[in-house]
């Protein structure tokens, strides 16, 4: 990204160290970045952020907010020259967040994308046009017969320029500019085609001065066929913008315009952590409380790779479909670096290890949320431990875990994720702890909860991530896949001590 790397030179430069996060709001990236922006800032870096969310299709529900589409590109192309330009991090985050203002974008599919390794969906069958899709292979707002295109394109044109909606600030006389966007497996030509079709109608029919058009695969969905419309309000100063010299490849260049040759990749330190991991050994031996802590990791870690295709079932209903996938390589990595390193006869540091086994190989929303559940657990386990670690510090670490997801995350009990099965079971671990109960029947009994919270997910709006993007006919068919993984695994976990306590 433009301004990303204009920053990254400055960084490498040793000038000031300043960044900016400019991206499209989609609850995993936003976490990822979060995460990214709190890292840089510890190690003395200035960052700021700027979300995008151009989405003209559906209407903002709960925390998700509107998604994060093409229009980014213009956010990014907007700061990435004032960073160019000499601009201080405060004026190319105002000038970014006020060109993300002024866009709308919706898009229209003709297919659907295929995920590596999975079966495509057949939820677009012959015939069939999808309206108001997001760029990860999630359902769109609606889908109907296939129309010709000028039809489509006043269609979308309407809902980016509705002034009931309102969605940009956008009237008649304004000036603007044009992206044809490319999902992946349209051709150029058709992508003309739309052009060809939207200019005069925004000259005709809504009275815009049209700018600039800009037609090509600039965002895409791997293989997808089909295409998104961004009309963005401009003035003298956002045109400087994007008019702009860029290295950028897939930017156009005007006829008086040179392609610079593509930058040199920046070789990046290793991290301190990568480093600390291949420190860490595996003891020879294990005490009687750390041996029950390697069993209830390898039952849980042994769930979450049993239930993968189940998980995904349940995913491809009201998400991408990839998340039983994401936690078998979290739970894989975790039961083979538990084999090589985790040091197993030191609680806490086994907790960090685990973040770390996470981190390296899981990604996506679920990933990013196990990671910071990890190391707010472990942050937790080492500001009160001075030994062997507690029943109640275990739960005062579940509770620290919960409340950092909670505070990045944004949801809360309710929301239709994970928090909702791990809520009701660290609120019924402290009780019963509190009440004086065996540690491992407390356990057990706040794992039954975990349970019930997650299946209870059928029945609740989705307020955070892709599922707030679902029809509630649909959600209410299967439960959250999330908070069926940590429900699983909890309870796993939970037996496989109970067990151990009973046969030794």
């Amino acid at each position: 990204m433009e301004c990303l790397g204009n920053f990254v030179e400055t960084e490498f430069g040793l000038e000031d160290k300043e960044f900016l996060e400019s991206k499209g709001n989609y609850t995993g990236d936003r976490l990822n970045f979060g995460l990214a922006a709190e890292q840089a800032k510890s190690e003395g870096y200035k960052v700021e952020m700027v979300i995008v969310g151009d989405d003209c299709a559906l209407p903002p529900r709960g925390i998700a907010g509107r998604r994060g589409l093409a229009g980014t590109i213009f956010v990014h192309k907007v700061a990435g020259a004032a960073a160019a330009d000499g601009c201080s991090l405060t004026e190319v985050t105002a000038e970014a967040r006020r060109a993300s203002e002024m866009v709308g974008t919706m898009g229209v599919a003709l297919s659907v994308c295929t995920l590596p390794g999975q079966v495509t969906s057949d939820r677009l069958g012959p015939g069939k046009m999808e309206l108001g899709l997001g760029i990860h292979g999630e359902p769109g707002a609606a889908v109907a017969d296939l129309q010709p295109v000028d039809v489509v394109v006043a269609h979308v044109l309407m809902q980016i320029l509705s002034p009931e909606t309102n969605y940009v600030p956008i009237e008649r006389g304004n000036n603007v500019v044009l992206m044809i966007n490319g999902l992946g497996a349209t051709p150029v030509m058709e992508l003309m085609v739309a052009a060809g079709k939207a200019v005069p109608r925004l000259q005709l029919e809504h009275g815009l001065a049209v700018d600039r058009v800009y037609t090509g695969s600039f965002m895409t969905s791997l293989d997808m066929a089909g295409l998104s419309i961004t009309v963005m309000k401009v003035d003298e100063g956002i045109l400087q913008r994007l008019d702009a010299p860029t290295k950028a490849l897939a930017w156009p260049v005007g006829v008086d315009g040179n392609r610079p040759p593509a930058k040199i990749p920046v070789p990046v330190p290793q991290s301190p952590l990568l480093k600390c991991n291949e420190l860490s050994t595996r003891p020879q031996e294990l005490s009687e409380h750390c041996h029950t802590l390697e069993v209830a990791i390898e039952a849980a870690a042994s769930e979450l790779i049993n239930m993968r295709d189940a998980l995904n079932e349940w995913d491809s209903k009201v998400g991408d479909g990839d998340c039983g996938s994401t936690m078998f390589r979290g739970a894989s990595a975790i039961l083979e670096d538990m084999k090589k390193y985790y040091p197993l006869n030191d609680v806490t540091e086994t907790v960090k290890e685990i973040g770390s086994s996470i981190r390296r190989v899981m990604g996506g929303t679920s990933g990013i949320i196990y990671d910071i559940l990890f190391k707010a657990a472990y942050a937790e386990l080492k500001s009160t431990n001075q030994g062997t670690v507690t029943s109640k510090e275990w739960a005062s670490a579940l509770q620290a875990a919960i409340a950092a997801v909670s505070k990045y995350g944004g949801a809360s009990a309710g929301y239709r994720t994970l928090l909702d099965a791990l809520i009701p079971a660290s609120e019924l671990l402290q009780e019963r702890l509190n009440a004086g109960d065996d540690p491992v029947d407390a356990f057990v009994l706040s794992s039954e909860a975990a349970i019930s919270g997650a299946m209870s997910t059928k029945d609740m709006p989705a307020q955070a991530g892709r599922s707030t993007y679902i029809s509630s006919d649909i959600l209410a068919s299967v439960p959250d896949p999330g908070a069926m993984a940590a429900a699983s695994w909890y309870k796993a976990s939970a037996l496989a001590v109970k067990k151990l306590q009973q046969t030794t």
